[in-house]
């Protein structure tokens, strides 16, 4: 039977895993899963059901006569802003994606990265149940700092797969994360709807149902994201070969 030694040495040269028993790298899987636990529900209750369509009302009631409003002077259309903040959003992700990169790469601290964009983005996400009435900058400027920050964290999160599971197992172990997000984000999805449709029930209106939906994805994301935190461990970082690039770009 081959060792413990034997196996973490081979794991080590092919997907720099750190030296460990399989029960422990197993708990580290368990916890990788649970981000995805975590944050689907932000992709599917927030971004795909709920905010687009209450951003929209929010914006129009702050639009003029010409049904624009004019968020840093400039005129966009109340029914396109949705469109025009998630557009901003993807620009501002992929500008700090490569530098959050480079800062884990050199430093080899993912997680503690991991968690700042996870609890930025469930607080602005958090922050969405204070978006009524013609608050559409408010809005916008959340979504902004919770869908780019979902973007960053998912990328520092998907960079922790190497390091817990050998070639052989990757492909399960990320199949069974994405089961972990789906099946969260399902649940959670279904639970708002209730609320949303028998919100005179529960004695609420239907924007303040809405906002609760939104608010709830930001608490469950901070909530769960505890787990990864508890369980994943950072490793040193690479050694740089003499003469390579500087991941950090410092040459």
């Amino acid at each position: 039977m081959e060792t413990v030694d034997g196996e973490a040495a081979g794991t080590a040269a092919d997907g720099g895993i750190a030296a460990g028993t399989a029960a422990e790298r197993r708990r580290e899987q368990h916890g990788w899963y649970f981000y995805d636990w975590a944050n689907s529900v932000f992709s599917t209750s927030v971004l795909t059901v709920f905010l687009g369509p209450y951003l929209t009302e929010v914006a129009k009631a702050a639009a003029g006569p010409d049904g624009f409003v004019h968020p840093l002077g400039i005129p966009v259309r109340a029914g396109s802003f949705f469109a025009y903040s998630v557009s901003l959003s993807v620009l501002v992700s992929v500008l700090a994606m490569p530098l959050a990169g480079a800062i884990a790469d050199r430093t080899g601290r993912k997680k503690p990265l991991l968690g700042f964009f996870a609890y930025l983005g469930a607080a602005a996400t958090t922050g969405m149940f204070f978006l009524s009435g013609d608050r559409y900058l408010l809005g916008g400027a959340l979504l902004v700092v919770a869908n780019a920050s979902f973007a960053v964290a998912m990328v520092l999160y998907n960079a922790f797969l190497p390091q817990i599971a050998g070639p052989e197992e990757r492909d399960a172990v990320s199949s069974r994360g994405w089961a972990f997000g789906y099946a969260a984000g399902a649940l959670v999805l279904v639970a708002n709807l209730v609320l949303y449709a028998g919100h005179a029930s529960f004695g609420v209106s239907e924007g303040t149902a809405v906002r609760i939906c939104l608010a709830s994805a930001g608490v469950w994301w901070g909530v769960f994201t505890l787990v990864p935190l508890r369980r994943l461990r950072d490793r040193p970082p690479a050694p740089v070969p003499a003469g390579a690039a500087d991941p950090a770009g410092g040459g």
